[in-house]
């Protein structure tokens, strides 16, 4: 992390590896004794920047997840042979022996045991009680224990899962725990977290989450909460229309609580110059909830190395320049996602998002210039790339050609307005439902309107949604299913929107049915995906062998 991560190698070996099945009873060298480490506030904060050494690596939200939400959106990885890792993940080729999903797995139990090590010792510190200081500490790490959490139900559905600290080996194999008990402890620490984080307007860094950030995962959580999600036996299902509308209500009132509390909302420069300033290292946390920081530079910091910029953004051909000369021309970008090019004509000419999601050209290298220039590739669909991070809009010069020091934001202020639109139009409000997501379409250029007719005519390009087809609320869902993609595409959400819709197969086939003949043999997620199987990644090979309680059964059509 840009701030942190000098710090956390001074407490890098003092948390073990989490409740995974791995090295649970080994002492490193520098092992710290915990009944004698929590003495102080500065010690407490080391315990809580160790939770977020386990997001900002390469193998966790540096890359990996990068594959992870590959849906109609938008991408697909550049190749359609099996390799275990990326290309399987985004093609609906997942095996249990995949190492992507394995490495995520890991980092996910190992931040959350981490989270549970510091919550514990920390609350049990002298003191705790009246101190201010302590208490966000604990926030913080409970903030970051419910990310995770969240991730583990998305993910994998119904897993192993507890709030205390693995202390050894009798400890680390536990049996699946139901999604609606783990949903609870989320909000539960949520709940916590929103009262007790950094008041708005104490930080500016969208590195550390302010309270604002806990009440918008909330509503993110109520909404998934709300949707549909695949069941053991191999099913869709949802809650209740009860339950549902306590959802939607609950998100409401995040809401307006956000409102009240102020201090956020659309970055101030415009929804280009927003992902500009990602690529540039800005950090504002205006429209930026939260970032997850990545700062790959520096003896000992490579296992905080990102590829936001380089794996998914536009080709840049690497320089031909002298080692020497190195910090006057761009890194290169390997490129190995693709924007799937139907979008591009989905959007009105006047909105400003088409041309920051979508790059139809190319960086190559030119030895008569001696510099990169542009190399159109508008005729060439195959080679059309995500724009939000691009290298061409980060500072000149690279240590490493590969890694980069390009934030993730996984929580960001126009997905809050969205959000709140969504819950205004299920529980029946639809004139500020309209409302809300005009304010996002304005911020942008495009056109507000009040209504799917109007959507359609200003955006005549859009395919018809065989789904939402109903009339009433469907008319919004429809448009919300496009502004969504419209708005987030690439930034982790979409395909747990299409999960929690009941959509994301059908989606994936309607692309597929739809896309341009060039792309045959390229795009195959719509005929790979298997409904009652797809919803859901499996539980890693090697974690259903090690953990009896799992009785040696995988999620669904998994082996």
């Amino acid at each position: 992390m840009k701030n942190y991560r000098k710090i956390y190698i001074a407490i890098s070996a003092f948390v073990s590896m989490g409740f995974v099945s791995c090295s649970l009873t080994e002492e490193p060298d520098s092992y710290y004794e915990k009944d004698t480490f929590f003495d102080s506030e500065s010690k407490a904060k080391l315990a809580v920047i160790g939770i977020y050494d386990c997001l900002s690596t390469g193998n966790h939200y540096g890359q990996f997840e990068m594959a992870m939400s590959a849906s109609d959106d938008t991408y697909y990885i550049n190749g359609t042979g099996t390799d275990n890792t990326r290309r399987d993940i985004a093609h609906y080729m997942v095996k249990s022996t995949n190492t992507w999903v394995a490495d995520l797995w890991k980092y996910k139990y190992q931040g959350i045991d981490r989270a549970n090590f510091a919550i514990a010792n920390i609350e049990a510190m002298s003191g705790y009680e009246d101190n201010k200081n302590l208490k966000t500490f604990v926030a913080e790490a409970k903030f970051l224990r419910a990310f995770l959490s969240f991730d583990l139900i998305k993910y994998w559905g119904d897993v192993p899962y507890k709030t205390t600290y693995t202390g050894g080996y009798d400890e680390a194999f536990q049996p699946r725990v139901d999604r609606q008990i783990i949903y609870d402890e989320i909000i539960k620490d949520l709940n916590f977290a929103k009262e007790n984080l950094y008041e708005v307007g104490t930080v500016t860094s969208p590195e550390v989450p302010d309270q604002i950030a806990a009440h918008a995962l909330l509503m993110r959580v109520y909404l998934q909460r709300a949707g549909y999600s695949l069941q053991m036996d191999g099913k869709l299902s949802c809650p209740s229309d009860e339950l549902r509308k306590s959802y939607f209500d609950a998100v409401i009132t995040e809401w307006t609580t956000i409102q009240n509390k102020g201090g956020h909302g659309f970055y101030d420069g415009g929804y280009t110059e927003l992902f500009k300033s990602y690529s540039a290292g800005i950090l504002n946390n205006k429209e930026s909830l939260w970032e997850i920081a990545f700062n790959p530079t520096g003896e000992g910091f490579k296992d905080n190395n990102g590829f936001w910029a380089t794996y998914n953004g536009p080709l840049v051909e690497a320089p031909g320049c002298q080692p020497t000369e190195n910090s006057k021309f761009m890194g290169r970008a390997n490129a190995f996602f693709r924007v799937m090019p139907c979008w591009k004509s989905f959007f009105e000419a006047t909105d400003e998002r088409r041309d920051v999601m979508v790059v139809d050209y190319q960086l190559k290298w030119d030895k008569n210039v001696y510099n990169h220039v542009k190399k159109s590739t508008a005729s060439k669909p195959t080679d059309w790339y995500p724009g939000k991070w691009r290298r061409e809009w980060m500072p000149l010069g690279f240590i490493d050609p590969n890694h980069t020091g390009v934030n993730y934001c996984p929580l960001r202020y126009a997905d809050v307005v969205l959000m709140a639109a969504e819950a205004y139009n299920e529980i029946g409000n639809s004139p500020e439902a309209w409302n809300l997501l005009n304010m996002v379409r304005t911020r942008s250029h495009a056109t507000p309107v009040t209504s799917l007719q109007e959507y359609r005519t200003v955006q005549p390009n859009l395919y018809d949604l065989p789904f939402f087809n109903g009339g009433g609320a469907d008319d919004f869902r429809t448009a919300l299913y496009w502004e969504r993609g419209f708005e987030l595409a690439f930034e982790g959400q979409r395909k747990y929107d299409l999960l929690r819709w009941g959509v994301l197969g059908d989606v994936l086939k309607l692309f597929q049915d739809n896309m341009d003949t060039k792309l045959k043999g390229k795009y195959v997620a719509g005929e790979k995906f298997v409904k009652g199987k797809h919803e859901l990644f499996p539980i890693p090979l090697g974690e259903i062998q090690a953990n009896p309680a799992l009785e040696g059964k995988n999620n669904p059509g998994y082996e």
